[in-house]
């Protein structure tokens, strides 16, 4: 499993910008997918972000075009730079590691989640 620390939350105002942080650390074969998730009050959990190993990346539709995920292999961190903010985006971010293990099995880590919010 993946020990993941997050960072970057906080309140902002509507159409400004914050820039999450998931830093990774462990042992394990292979990291594969990174990304981030959000869980507002009374919703289900719900993908935000995500990117593979090749650097392909999947947003969900409401965030095309205003959030960019990135990820640094060297420092096994994913980032999420969050442009144009919405109050509809406030949430708990929690960033979601996927892999294997050193045995060969699929391992899944979640962060703590870090709260963002954004209101007026």
């Amino acid at each position: 499993q993946m020990q993941l620390v997050e960072s970057g939350g906080g309140l902002v105002q509507p159409g400004g910008s914050l820039r999450l942080s998931c830093a990774a650390s462990g042992r394990v074969r292979s990291i594969n997918a990174m990304g981030w998730y959000r869980q507002a009050p009374g919703k289900e959990r719900e993908l935000v972000a995500v990117i593979a190993g090749n650097g392909s990346t999947n947003y969900a539709d409401s965030v095309k075009g205003r959030f960019t995920i990135a990820r640094d292999n060297a420092k096994i961190t994913v980032y999420l730079q969050m442009n144009s903010l919405k109050p509809e985006d406030t949430a708990v971010y929690y960033c979601n590691v996927r892999g294997l293990k050193s045995g060969g099995y699929p391992y899944d880590s979640w962060g703590q989640g870090t709260q963002v919010s954004v209101s007026s």
